[in-house]
């Protein structure tokens, strides 16, 4: 099994309690890094499949790298660094790069899952058609082990709509 993500900065996604949390945790922007004792979506995911399985983590891999392994398929992990207010404004609501690439790079090659870290909803359309399921984990906090709840069966997500529709 694969397992991509696209840091930003250096800041990793799947393997950083601060990154899952978001802003308006520790401070008011929140932090990066690991500054909790909890489960990461890494060590949620490790614990979670066999033992026997193969775990190969790779940040930004290129498609020759994920062509070249032969994974059966594939977790991609992308989103939004921490921010609060003005210092996370987005004018267009895009995933920052390498985010769509790593997307490009591994789901245009197996079967693969994302998903995105963020705490507002992000365009994520324009890479649909790669992805053969998606998850909008939002901001999942410490509980790397709720994201995996999810991608492995273990519990299936239900929502509605709080209002009706207009008549």
């Amino acid at each position: 099994m694969g397992l991509f993500e696209n840091p930003l900065a250096d800041e990793s996604f799947v393997d950083q309690l601060g990154s899952q949390c978001g802003s308006w945790s520790v401070t008011w922007q929140g932090v990066t890094g690991n500054n909790y004792t909890s489960a990461t979506i890494l060590s949620a995911i490790t614990a979670a499949v066999d033992p026997s399985t193969e775990i190969i983590f790779s940040e930004s891999p290129g498609a020759d790298f994920v062509k070249e392994n032969n994974f059966s398929y594939a977790i991609v992990v992308v989103g939004e660094l921490p921010y609060a207010e003005t210092n996370g404004d987005n004018l267009n609501l895009t995933i920052a790069q390498p985010g769509p690439s790593t997307i490009t790079n591994v789901c245009g090659k197996v079967k693969c899952v994302v998903v995105v870290i963020s705490g507002r909803p992000v365009v994520i359309e324009p890479y649909i058609s790669l992805m053969d399921a998606l998850v909008a984990a939002w901001l999942p906090g410490t509980e790397g082990q709720g994201v995996t709840d999810v991608l492995f069966g273990d519990y299936l997500p239900a929502s509605f709509l709080g209002l009706g529709s207009r008549q």
